[in-house]
């Protein structure tokens, strides 16, 4: 047995949005424990951007000058069909404070927030595993697994991880932000059921001379969605999706139907294949390829939470969505939804607090989802709507790097009309008008 001191929020997974949860929590008084299964962050991994709604989520933190320090500053999306520039979206336009997307990757927004928290005295239990989670009347027990390394064989050894310790602990409320896999989700019996078709992307990052400027290039061609981020040291990371009839590529044997993200060699994923995607479907793409550091094939599902929560139990972020990469929209809107948790969790806390407001995070955000992943229609043109934009308007949606009336906003540039959800409609803080 190993003892702590007895929190009131368990928060289950220690990536970005379950570490900004476990702070926005810690900033509200809230006693909070944050553990994962893992040894440590990520050193590599897709999500990238914070939008600019989520800049202002950090500036509420006091985090956003560190969050800067180690950004590049994207104002524009720049939509194109193969060579010709279609249209584009300006994210200066936007109301927000800082209107304009920060990119950086996500390991340096780990460590960001990890060291936050930090100050707070609030450390992250790394691999700890929350394996077995059962409801009691105000709260729920625990039961939490401490991994550890350990060497065995005897002419050849390896090393496995194995249960050093179990800790048993009751707790008011428990966060999944513990990712597609989440361990507290299927213990709370919530399903979560595919609501569109996966699609696979090979994944390149290089540096380059390009002349990228502060533009976010989205190349919408041949039924593929391929999107272009500039680094802050001179690189990129372009990510193009594969054709559904293409069996060409290199691919991972798929033992599960979730998020496949591989680490392997990808022999395939070579200079000379990024050199002819570039040509085939990015030929203005004017820059040299100097040295591939990073190349991975990626698997993204669309599935959605048949419910964010019950009871004492409730999901942020990929525990409850899965969505496309090029927009950033999952993890993004999570950092809303750990704000938003936390604040009805404080609420529920005080002495004679209703759960009323858990039960509007859980039907807001199956509310915004079912749009966001076109469950249920959201976008729609008019006669004076570029047919091209038109046409292609359900890709788009995934593709923008806002949500709420930011992404009304934007939308709104290229002549689509958004319907928000109720939760968006009434002008909250510092939110923009449409």
């Amino acid at each position: 047995m190993f003892a702590r001191n007895k929190p009131d929020v368990l928060v289950v997974g220690a990536g970005p949005v379950g570490l900004f949860t476990a702070l926005t929590l810690t900033k509200r008084g809230i006693p909070v424990r944050i553990l994962d299964k893992d040894w440590r962050t990520g050193t590599r991994s897709y999500a990238l951007a914070l939008h600019a709604e989520s800049l202002r989520y950090f500036e509420e933190l006091g985090l956003l000058a560190s969050v800067l320090e180690h950004a590049r500053r994207i104002r524009t999306i720049a939509m194109y069909d193969g060579a010709q520039r279609k249209a584009e979206m300006r994210i200066s336009g936007l109301s927000e404070d800082h209107s304009f997307l920060a990119v950086l990757p996500q390991e340096s927004l780990e460590r960001i927030l990890e060291e936050a928290l930090a100050k707070q005295k609030v450390k992250v239990s790394w691999s700890h595993e929350a394996v077995r989670l059962e409801p009691r009347e105000k709260g729920m027990d625990v039961t939490i697994e401490k991994l550890s390394k350990d060497s065995v064989g005897y002419t050849v050894q390896h090393t496995e991880w194995v249960v050093s310790g179990t800790e048993h602990l009751t707790v008011p409320f428990v966060i999944g932000a513990d990712g597609h896999f989440s361990n507290v989700r299927r213990a709370a019996g919530i399903e979560f059921p595919t609501v569109g078709n996966a699609n696979e992307f090979a994944v390149f990052e290089f540096k380059t001379d390009a002349d990228l400027r502060d533009e976010m290039p989205l190349v919408l061609t041949g039924g593929t969605t391929n999107v272009c981020w500039p680094l802050a040291d001179g690189a990129c990371r372009w990510s193009f999706q594969k054709p559904l009839e293409d069996p060409d590529w290199d691919t991972r044997e798929k033992d599960r139907d979730f998020v496949q993200v591989g680490a392997g060699l990808f022999p395939s994923l070579n200079e000379e294949r990024l050199r002819s995607l570039l040509s085939e479907r990015a030929p203005w793409f004017r820059g040299n390829v100097s040295g591939l550091r990073w190349r991975m094939m990626v698997r993204f599902e669309r599935r959605l939470a048949e419910s964010f929560g019950k009871g004492r139990t409730w999901l942020v972020g990929d525990a409850g969505h899965l969505t496309g990469p090029a927009g950033i929209q999952s993890m993004n809107v999570g950092f809303r939804e750990g704000r938003d948790l936390a604040n009805a969790i404080a609420a529920a806390l005080q002495p004679g607090g209703s759960t009323e407001p858990l039960e509007q995070y859980g039907k807001e955000r199956l509310a915004e989802w079912r749009g966001l992943l076109g469950v249920e229609p959201m976008l729609r043109g008019d006669a004076n709507t570029d047919p091209w934009v038109a046409e292609h308007k359900d890709q788009i949606l995934p593709c923008i790097p806002a949500s709420g009336r930011d992404l009304a906003t934007l939308l709104g540039q290229i002549g689509l009309t958004c319907r928000l959800p109720a939760a968006f409609r009434t002008p909250a803080g510092k939110a923009p008008t449409p």
